[in-house]
């Protein structure tokens, strides 16, 4: 879920949380878009539009500098059925759980995990964990990723069927039918 060098007009959602200021006993957050966030969002993801979007964390402070993150999006976007072009809405509702290390750590952590599943393929490499970012778990951008992951690229209103056309092709309609007509001509002597 990581998106390196994005800014604000790819993260409208910001919640930064200071991973020092996490307690050892943990933290638990809950947060929720504005209308504005929302709408931005929206037009990132291509969606007609974000009705709401609330998310819930708990980060735990582990060995290492490191910080588990858990919790779950809920949302509620409006679409356009591919079927029927009629709007429709949509709920989302993803879990979240991921490990955060120091950058350096994560970036470390992530070569040592391509070195050793480089060639073989057989087995699914692990996940290295996400980066904490200038001291900081964006919240925010952890909700709004999961939520467009969340969202289904061919939404359909129940019971909408694509029903195609199927038309007899002409017999006169082919590559050669031109040739055909000229041959057809008669010929001036």
């Amino acid at each position: 879920m990581t998106r390196s060098n994005a800014g604000p007009e790819t993260d409208p959602w910001r919640v930064p949380v200071i991973v020092a200021q996490i307690p050892d006993t943990g933290l638990h957050r809950e947060i929720e878009a504005s209308s504005r966030e929302r709408e931005a969002m929206a037009e990132v993801a291509g969606v007609r539009e974000i009705l709401s979007a609330q998310a819930s964390f708990d980060m735990s402070p582990k060995s290492g500098g490191r910080v588990h993150v858990t919790g779950s999006v809920r949302a509620r976007i409006g679409q356009t059925c591919v079927v029927t072009l009629d709007p429709i809405e949509s709920e989302i509702d993803e879990e979240i759980d991921l490990m955060f290390a120091p950058e350096a750590e994560a970036r470390r952590l992530a070569d040592l995990i391509e070195e050793g599943h480089d060639s073989d393929g057989a087995e699914a490499a692990p996940e290295p964990p996400e980066a904490i970012m200038a001291g900081a778990i964006d919240l925010g951008r952890l909700a709004t990723d999961a939520l467009f992951l969340g969202i289904d690229p061919y939404p359909r209103k129940p019971g909408a069927v694509f029903e195609a056309q199927v038309t007899a092709p002409d017999p006169e309609d082919h590559p050669f039918a031109a040739l055909k007509a000229l041959q057809d001509k008669p010929k001036r002597k």
